[in-house]
Parts: structure tokens; sequence; C-alpha cells
């Protein structure tokens, strides 16, 4: 950004018309369709990125010496992304963050001029806000690190110290790679971008995700450190406001497509420049780009290939100094003299003034000024996005795809307050030629543009004559008309699709999290059915621990229905089996039937069975996939499928994972959407409710394990092997011993993978039964040992002896992160606990007492450590032993009964599970064969659950709901319900 000030000073007396023309490029743009910021309203975004520039060029003044030589006339164009910009590493206390900000520009002051080392004065002018805690701070600093700049970024970050316990194990850290996974406390430091933009990377994630500056500051730093969302969300909370991961997401998303638009754009540099088509106000124009719409409106004249605009063939013909000189000097302007007969479009008149008039046209469609005004007069009157059934469809189409799109044959909605899925919906309209959309400005707007141009912004400086006021009126009407409004109407529709089709995966991903986050239900025998006709049903019965006890096939819907009761019935009392879980595919309706109806006779007594439904969406996909093939080998690939809906219910993430997420259906628009970002998308909150839900590191499987932060395929298959070869993992710190799971590995994945401490007891009394006494003064300090090696950096070591690493660690059972190890240690001595004693109640009342005499932020203070990271302690010290995430969440609904489609009447109360979830309502399953939906509008806040934490105001997927039927409409098979209450 600074060198922007000193690059426009150079070419400012050459290129005075040109330079007013370039910011332009920053707010014009718009081909594709992709997300833009044009859609906000524009004084905002524009002003903000200039006032920083102004704030930031005197600190690059200073430092020029330094770059001057290294860059030639080119590079200095090119700004710095000044993406820390030394902005602060703010507490999490909103106060202070308000405190820090307006020094963020005397901090970069400071910062450029020396960028070796950081400076104590410079840390205390931040950090006089931060408290007695400056200090500590100060002195953890002084050995840190490689980093050159902003040490005054974090010094000041009192959260930090959460992660050391106290000096001198941080000044080890510091010195280290971070092989026990404790972070490098400054994280400031120059942002280095790979490509460097005119724009702050910094301030630009800002303005797109609505998040500080500081804590995108910290993103980039944490996500440039290859640093997952599950371990940033649960260990990194005071570093990023405590943000939840759909926001990091986000924010990822974000600085991704930026990167992509800085990376393209260095790439057209370079084949400009080559091509000797790079002059200085074009290379400012593609540096100030922020999105692929502008890069392709700046760039797009310039493509090889192309055959250029009208007004680059007028400007090829030398009737540029013309135009220019209608809006300087019109006194002086004879178009006459520039008519050449021989040449093409120089022959008359007719075609001098229109090279002219295309000429002007380019300017005023490019000019910023002129830009923002129009989007900010759009942004005051009603524009609308209207469709209609398109002329060759409704000759030639299916009737079934056109009736689809009813709702939208004569469709008009105000931009601003269409839906998201309206949008999709008119999208996926347009792309099968059913309907045709349009984007309608009022013609009000654009007599006021047409008006505003020619009294205001582009006044000729002199009289002009009649004919030549015809050519600039014409002119203005021709870049209205054939550049400015196809250009919003780009931009308008890019905006909403593009927001749209994110809303869309955000929402998928909300679904998918709610399903995956099902409750299991433990310590049953179930008996999974996949249903079908012909080839019969497939059974598959499996022990409370997942394994498979028994397959079998009955033809329930040839005939053979009653003699096939009696096999049923028969395993049923077998294996002491009382819930049959149907997979709600082909024939399920009939498959339910059949259940219910010997269920209400009482035919399996003395059992008391029920049923329940579960998706089976990917089950077959699964089924023939090579994991299944290498999980049952022997099995038949139908028999695994109802294997699968079995395990659904026991344990619904364990089994989900192995589906490709895309394949379980609860999304909306699905298919038009980015595919990229759709599997990037899932695949990040797959990975966030494995993590936070936790693995038991010795039986869990590979294919579990590879969804955990910081593993992936080739790290479980080690992780598996090592646990083959070596028996079961008996704490964390040996996993340091895996093949392929370096320092960051074991950062990343340690603080969600546990151990049963029951089985690895048992496990060490068998093998060093002189490690394990049951003296407790024994343990308790064998325990502590451990956790200080586990606190401390070094090697690791080639061959640990056996029965030495192989002492089970208490707290390696809680979400508690090595890293914290010591801090824990040292709050249990200050409550008087044992490590022992995690999870019970002796130990919940010890933590109680301490916290209501100190409180928590005494006690974090006491400890030099922060909330966030005490909190954490408290909650791994206190859950009970086993505690599961999930218990919070809804069970699958058994049922005995059922109900038809045809019983239903309006005004019937019925209960029933939600389906699905989508941005116009929620679909419901009440049992009939066919989901019943909630309108969004009859979702309230007073109808919701007050007990039960909700992301949002929406249901999602696996709640169990009471509804009344307000409709039915049985030729189109559709329910509408209203919901009553949350169960």
């Amino acid at each position: 950004m600074s060198s922007l000030p000193r690059r426009v000073k150079s070419e400012a007396k050459a290129h005075t018309s040109e330079n007013d023309e370039l910011p332009s490029f920053l707010n014009s743009s718009s081909e594709s369709e992709e997300e833009e910021e044009e859609w906000e309203p524009k004084s905002k975004i524009a002003k903000r990125p200039r006032l920083s520039k102004k704030n930031e060029s005197k600190p690059k003044k200073v430092a020029a010496p330094r770059s001057a030589v290294a860059r030639k006339k080119v590079k200095k164009v090119v700004i710095k992304e000044e993406m820390d910009v030394s902005l602060p590493i703010a507490p999490a206390e909103d106060n202070r963050m308000r405190l820090l900000k307006p020094k963020e520009e005397d901090v970069g002051t400071k910062q450029k001029t020396l960028n070796l080392k950081p400076e104590v004065p410079k840390k205390m002018e931040i950090n006089s806000f931060q408290g007695k805690n400056t200090k500590s701070l100060e002195s953890d600093e002084k050995p840190s690190t490689s980093v050159p700049v902003v040490g005054n970024q974090v010094k000041h970050e009192k959260s930090e110290d959460d992660f050391a316990a106290d000096e001198p194990p941080f000044k080890k850290i510091k010195s280290t790679t971070c092989p026990e996974g404790k972070p490098v406390k400054n994280l400031g430091g120059k942002i280095k971008e790979e490509f460097e933009m005119n724009w702050d990377i910094v301030q630009a994630l800002s303005e797109i995700t609505n998040v500080e500056p500081w804590v995108c500051a910290n993103l980039i730093r944490l996500f440039q450190e290859e640093n997952t969302i599950p371990f940033i969300a649960r260990y990194r909370k005071e570093l990023i406001n405590n943000l939840e991961a759909d926001a990091l997401r986000e924010v990822q998303q974000a600085l991704e497509e930026l990167r992509t638009v800085a990376k393209k754009t260095h790439t057209m540099i370079q084949k400009l420049k080559k091509e000797g088509k790079l002059s200085g106000c074009l290379l400012t124009a593609l540096l100030n780009c922020r999105t692929l719409e502008e890069l392709d409106h700046v760039s797009a004249p310039y493509k090889t290939g192309s055959k250029g605009t009208k007004a680059q063939r007028a400007k090829q013909l030398g009737l540029e100094p013309a135009a220019l000189s209608l809006l300087q000097n019109p006194m002086e302007l004879n178009l006459f003299s520039y008519i050449r007969p021989n040449t093409k479009g120089l022959s008359s008149i007719q075609e001098v003034e229109a090279g002219v008039q295309h000429i002007l046209a380019d300017i005023f469609a490019k000019d910023k000024d002129t830009l923002d005004f129009i989007r900010k007069l759009c942004q005051q009157r009603y524009i609308c996005i209207q469709s209609a059934l398109a002329k060759v469809s409704s000759k030639s189409g299916n009737e079934k795809d056109i009736d689809k799109f009813q709702l939208y044959h004569e469709f008009s909605c105000n931009i601003k307050t269409i839906q998201h899925h309206q949008i999709l919906a008119i999208n996926r309209g347009e792309n099968l030629k059913i309907l045709t959309v349009k984007v309608n400005i009022p013609d009000g707007v654009k007599n006021e543009f047409c008006w505003w141009c020619v009294n205001e912004r582009w006044r000729p400086k002199q009289f002009l004559k009649p004919e030549l006021m015809r050519i600039l009126r014409n002119s203005v009407e021709d870049a209205y008309k054939r550049l400015i409004y196809p250009l919003l109407c780009r931009e308008f529709r890019s905006k909403l699709t593009s927001d749209a089709e994110k809303e869309s995966v955000m929402m998928f991903g909300r679904n998918l999290r709610q399903l995956l986050l099902t409750s299991p239900v433990r310590g049953r025998t179930l008996m999974g059915v996949d249903p079908g006709y012909k080839h019969g049903c497939k059974l598959a019965i499996i022990s409370p621990t997942s394994q498979i006890l028994h397959t079998d096939v009955v033809y329930l819907h040839s005939g053979q229905g009653f003699r096939e009761a009696e096999k049923i019935k028969r395993l049923l009392l077998q294996y002491n089996c009382s819930t049959v879980v149907i997979g709600n595919g082909t024939a399920c309706r009939e498959t339910e039937a059949y259940f219910a109806d010997l269920i209400m006779k009482k035919y399996f007594a003395p059992l008391d069975v029920v049923y329940c439904i579960v998706s089976e969406a990917g089950a077959s996909i699964y089924s023939v996939s090579p994991e299944a093939s290498k999980e049952m080998p022997d099995l038949d690939p139908n028999l695994r499928s109802a294997v699968s809906i079995a395990r659904r219910v026991q344990d619904p993430l364990a089994e989900l994972v192995k589906i490709e997420p895309k394949h379980i259906g609860v999304g909306m628009y699905q298919h038009d959407v980015s595919q990229t970002l759709l599997k990037a998308t899932l695949d990040s909150v797959v990975e966030e409710c494995v993590s936070f839900v936790g693995v038991d590191i010795n039986i869990c499987s590979e294919i579990l394990l590879r969804h955990i932060a910081g593993l992936n395929a080739n790290r479980a298959k080690n992780i598996i092997e090592w646990r083959e070869k070596n028996g079961p993992f008996i704490n964390r710190e040996q996993l340091k011993e895996v093949k392929g799971l370096g320092p960051k590995s074991f950062q990343q994945c340690a603080g969600f993978i546990r151990f049963n401490q029951e089985y690895i007891k048992t496990f060490c009394r068998m093998t060093c039964p002189f490690l394990i006494s049951d003296s407790s003064k024994k343990t308790e300090l064998g325990s502590h040992a451990l956790l200080t090696k586990a606190g401390a950096q070094g090697k690791k070591k080639s061959k640990p002896t056996p029965c030495a690493s192989q002492q089970p660690n208490p707290l390696d059972q809680t979400c508690i992160h090595p890293e914290s190890y010591s801090i824990a240690m040292r709050f249990l001595s200050f409550i008087g606990g044992n490590a022992n004693d995690i999870g019970k109640l002796d130990m919940q009342q010890k933590v109680n007492a301490v916290i209501q005499k100190e409180g928590l932020e005494g006690t974090a203070k006491r400890l030099n450590t922060t909330v966030h990271t005490l909190q954490l302690i408290i909650d791994g010290l206190t859950q009970p032993e086993g505690f599961d995430i999930r218990t919070d969440f809804d069970k699958p609904d058994f049922k005995r009964s059922i109900v038809c489609f045809e019983d239903l009447s309006v005004g019937t109360v019925l209960t029933g599970k939600v389906e699905n979830a989508t941005q116009f309502g929620v679909f419901v399953d009440i049992g009939v064969g066919k989901a019943g939906l909630i309108p969004v509008r009859n979702i309230t806040e007073a109808k919701l659950s007050k007990m039960k934490k909700r992301r949002s105001l929406g249901l999602g997927p696996g709640e169990r709901v009471e509804v009344k039927v307000l409709n039915v409409d049985i030729p189109r098979l559709r329910i509408t319900l209203d919901l009553i209450r949350v169960l």
C-alpha cells in the first residue's frame, strides 16, 4: 500500500487523466459468476482501503532505501500486502480491542523502520493496556525467534499465556520448532504473501467476512502454519476471539479466493509484460483487482485472440486525442480533420463521431467515480430480478420439468429481499432453458445517471458546440446501455449466485454436522434390514460392540411373509435382539408395515420389539467400496449394506465417515454449486465432528482415524500398523514414535485422541506391574513425572525403554492438550486434587469450590494462563469418564405402529423427525412414506427448545418435533405442517 503513493507521484504528471480512470477498475468488473464485493455499498468499501493506504504510506517512505535497490520500476507498483499490518493480536475482551485498534498505524510505522528484531519500547506502547502481564510477556518474548517484525503484535496478547505455563518452558519452546505442539507466542511479523497486491489482505479479508482485522491477521498466520480448523477452534480461542468452526471455514475460503485472485493477477501481469502490452496504468489497475470478475473485466481486451473493444479499435485509428480534446479543449476540436476517405472507420464524419463516442464511452465506463455514483444510485432504487417461462420451452419441453418451475413462470422480486433458494431455483431453470431471467433497473436510474454525467462529472471545461454536445450525450447513453448496464447486471447476479451457493454449502455442512453428531444407541443388539422386493430383504444382526453375529435374506413381499416371520422371530429370540433398524429405500413402507403389524399382534413376545427408520443414503455405494471389501471380505455386498444400516444407529459418526459426505444427501441444490467448495466444506465438517467427539486410539478404525485433525490416510495406516506391532498405545507421548507423525501432526491431533484408562492400566499391570502401584502417592508422582515430560521440549528418543514410556497418563482421557498439562497439574495442586480422580464427584466439588471462591478470571491469573484454557482444563477434569458430546443430541425415533398417507387429515397432530433442513423450510419424516414440509415462516423462536444450544434459528436433521397437519395435497403428494414444539 505504501508504494502506491510513490508510484502515483512518479507517474501522475504523465498520466493525469489516465489516473482518473485507473481506480475505476478496482470496482468495475464481473463477467464470471464468482462472488464480488461490488454488491456492498461501495462508498464504504472503497474508502476503507484508501484510508489505510494513506495512513500507511509514511512507514513505507522510511523503509524506501531498503527496498528501492532491489525493485525495478515495474515492481515499484507491487504493493506489499501489509496483511498483518501490524494489527495487534488483541485480547478477547472488547474494550481492550477498542483500545488497541487506534494504535495500528503507529505500530506499523515503527515496525517498518526496524525490521530486524522486536524492540521493547515499541511493545510497551501497546502493552500499556495489558496490565501486569505485560512484563512477563515481554520477558518471554526476548529470546524469541526468527520472526522479523511486529514483536509488537503479540506481546500484549494476554491470552497467549495459555499455552506456556511459566517462563522457562516458554523460552525452551521458542528455541525449537514446537515439537510438543506449543505455539510460538509471537504470531506477529510481516505477513509475507507469495503474490503482492495494492490492497491489504487483512483489511480485504475483514471486509468480506465481517471479522475483526486482528482476528484475520491471526488466522492468516495460523493457516500459514498449517493449523487445522478443529485445533484452532478448540485450542486457540483467544487468538480468534472465540469464533466457531463455521466462521473459521468462511474466513479460510475467503482467504483462498483472495490468494487465487493475486496469483492469477500476477500470471496475467507476466504474460502482458512478455507481450509488451503492460503500461503503468494497466499494471495499477490489475494490482487493484480484488475479485476474479474485476480481473476479467480489466484484462479481457488484452487477452490473446481478442479483437479488442470498439474503443481500442478507435484508438488504433488515432481518435483518442479527439476524444480527450472534446472533454478538455473542445473549442479547438475539428473532427473533419480526422477524415481519411480510404481508411475504414475514418471514411466519413459519422464514422469519426462513432469512434470518438466509443472512446468516451470506454472512459466513462471505467471511471471509478462514475461507477461509484451508479452503484450508489442503484442502492437507493428498487432493482428487481425477473424470470419468465421461455418461449422455446413452452412449445417443446418436458411438461414435468416445466411444472417444477411453476412458481417462477411469472416471478419478480427485489434483489435485496430475494431468498437464496429462489436464486438457485431460477439459475437451474435458466440452465435447463425453461426460464429466461433478467435484472430490471428502472429508467429513472438511467435518466438521473445521464444528467449527472453530462452536467457534473464529465461537464466540458469550455462551451460545447451543439454537434459536440450531441456526441457527449450519445457517449454517456452508449456507455450506460452497452457497458455499464450489462456490467451491473452481471455484478448483481454474480453476487446473488455466489452468496446463494455459499449459503447452500453452509446449510449442507450444518445438516451434515447434525447428522454426524446424532446420539449413538449403545448397549443394544440390533437387526439391520435393507428392504427389497424381488431380491428380498437383507438382514444383519450386530452385537453391542458392532460385531456381525448373523446375516440372512428373507422374502417378505412375495407371498412368503408368514413363513419368513418365523425365521425372523427365531433370530430375534436367539440373539435377544429387540430393536429393528429399517433402511428408507425401496420397499421401506411395506417392510415397515410388515414389522408394525407383527409388533401390534405381539408376535415377538416375550420380546418388546421396536423399530426405527434410518436413511440408507450412500449405503449401496459404500457396500461395493474397497473399504467395505477390506472390512467385510467374506460378505456379499448386498448384506454389507444391511450391516451399515444397523451400525448407523449404533454409532452414526463411525459409520457415516466411511461414505463420501455428498452422498449422504442432506443438502439443497448440491449439484448446482461449486463441487470443489462443497467437498472442501463437507470434509472439513467431518474432520471437525470426528475431532470434537474424539476417538479411542486403541479401538478405532483406520477410516475414522483418517478424519482426525492433523492425520491423513498414510498416518492413520502407520498408527494402525504400530498398534498391531507393539500392542496398544499407553499414552499420547507414544504417538511420536509412529513413522510419519512429526511435531506438527502431533500438535494437531494429540488433543483429539483418547485413552481408556481402565484398559491401559490392565495392560500395564500385565507388562510392567512395578510401575502401577496401588499407592496413590506413587501414582500421583508417576503422573506428575510423565506430565512434566509431556510439557517439556526435547528430541524424540530413538528407542525409549519399554516400561518407562509405558506409563499411563490420566490426562490422556480428557480433552486437555499436552501443551497445557503443566498448567493442569498446577491447577490440580492448587485445588488439592489428584489426577486419578478425574471425572469423579470429588473432583467436581473441589473445582467448584475454588472457582466460586477465586472466580474464573482470578484463578486464570494466578496460574498465569487464559480463561479459555482454564475452562478447557476444568471441562477435562470434571467431565465423567467416557463423556460424549453427542449425548446432548437426538436419538433415533423408535416406533411400534404406522400411519398411512390416506389417514392424514387437516389438524392431525403427529411426532416426527427432521429429515433435511433448507432455507425455505424443514422436511419432517412423520412416518407416512413422504416427508412433510414445515415452511420457514412457521418456525419461530418461541417454538424452539430453550434447553438446547443452537447455532441458528433453524432445526437440523435428527431433531424430534411435534407437528400439526395444515394441508394434504394427495395428487402432488405434498404435506404442509406447522411446528408445535421441539421434543
